[in-house]
């Protein structure tokens, strides 16, 4: 079935009599009387149960077939699991916000948020259960609310946790996907193999329908379906990278990182860098994805290597050396040279959220700057 595009209007502008009536045709099996939060915090964002398709059988491309589309500056998410390289250009998640994929033996969940700038992705095995998902057509506080279409639970995004149904209370594992550069995926894994625009639906791939979504000028569209108190000690729409472990969490400004474009740090015990580069596009800025203004991009890597704390220094844009061996690194974690060449750092889950919208879930943060 061919499903047609869906603008900003339709997401924000929905009448609420239109709402009410959307929902009373949607058929769910979902216990509302198990929910961890309260239910008026659930919103409608406008389109209905899986008004926004999810990719249930995602085919793959060559890098070289993929660059024929994708320009260099193009936000994209990597995901490395069993050697495998796995890239999910935001020009498709922008249209779908979820990918249902395996990835050698682990079955995964690709996922974007636009109105939360959030990119995560997530292990689909739940308690010995195997789920895909789906979307609600509600948000909280901005943030996608999913489903999984096993239980027609309910999960919130951002936290990947269950909030209502028989899965309340849940918590899905995190699989690191960090958002880089078109340009520095097909430099560095020439091999990897990249979401198909040939998806089933006809969709405007490469436009952004949240056109200016994350421009200050542009009437701040973002307060719309977010019902809370903002967090002022940064600014709504600033861009963070935040790490999670346990019970602590860290934010690490985009503002920041850009006149300090390596962090060393750790957190409940665990070391990590956190490596920053310009020249990756927002994919909400222009209606060109391609156009967007540069923001950047941060990723989040484990700087334990043999056993031993690397120390890390930049020398130059999407350039480090680790003060122990000498060895320069890319902004995704390799070694280019020295001592430890080919080597890999491993991926800490990460995500690079608006601050409006991470602050709400997360209000203990830690911002670090």
């Amino acid at each position: 079935m061919i499903k047609q595009s869906l603008s900003l209007s339709v997401f924000l502008l929905v009448g609420s009599s239109q709402l009410n009536a959307q929902g009373r045709r949607e058929q769910w099996r979902t216990d509302f009387n198990n929910h961890t939060v309260p239910l008026e915090e659930i919103v409608s964002g406008g389109p209905p149960k899986d008004g926004i398709p999810a990719i249930d059988n995602p085919l793959f491309i060559s890098v070289g077939s993929a660059d024929d589309w994708l320009s260099d500056r193009e936000p994209v998410a990597l995901v490395e699991i069993d050697d495998i390289a796995r890239v999910y250009p935001l020009q498709i998640l922008i249209w779908h916000e979820i990918v249902n994929d395996r990835i050698g033996d682990t079955p995964v969940s690709v996922t974007f948020c636009p109105l939360c700038n959030t990119t995560l992705a997530f292990d689909r095995r739940f308690e010995g259960r195997l789920l895909d998902f789906g979307t609600t057509g509600r948000v909280r506080h901005s943030d996608l609310v999913m489903y999984d279409r096993q239980t027609e639970t309910w999960w919130q995004q951002a936290t990947g946790q269950g909030i209502v149904g028989e899965l309340a209370g849940g918590q899905l594992k995190f699989i690191g996907a960090p958002v880089v550069s078109w340009g520095d995926v097909k430099e560095n894994f020439p091999n990897a193999q990249v979401l198909s625009r040939e998806t089933g639906y006809r969709m405007n791939y490469g436009r952004n329908p949240y056109r200016g979504y994350d421009n200050i000028n542009t009437g701040r569209p973002w307060q719309r379906l977010f019902r809370r108190i903002v967090d002022r000690r940064l600014q709504p729409m600033e861009r963070v990278v935040t790490v999670s472990i346990d019970s602590s969490t860290a934010a690490y400004p985009f503002g920041f990182l850009a006149s300090n474009p390596v962090v060393n740090d750790d957190l409940q015990g665990q070391d990590f860098v956190v490596f920053w580069k310009p020249g990756t596009a927002s994919a909400l800025d222009s209606r060109d994805i391609a156009r967007g203004r540069d923001v950047g991009s941060g990723s989040v890597y484990s700087r334990v290597v043999d056993g031993a704390v690397l120390e890390f220094a930049a020398i130059g844009p999407g350039r480090y050396r680790d003060d122990g061996t000498g060895s320069e690194w890319n902004s995704l974690g390799q070694a280019v040279s020295g001592p430890l060449r080919g080597r890999r750092l491993e991926t800490i889950p990460h995500g690079n959220h608006f601050w409006f919208a991470w602050a709400v879930f997360a209000p203990e943060t830690d911002i670090r700057n």
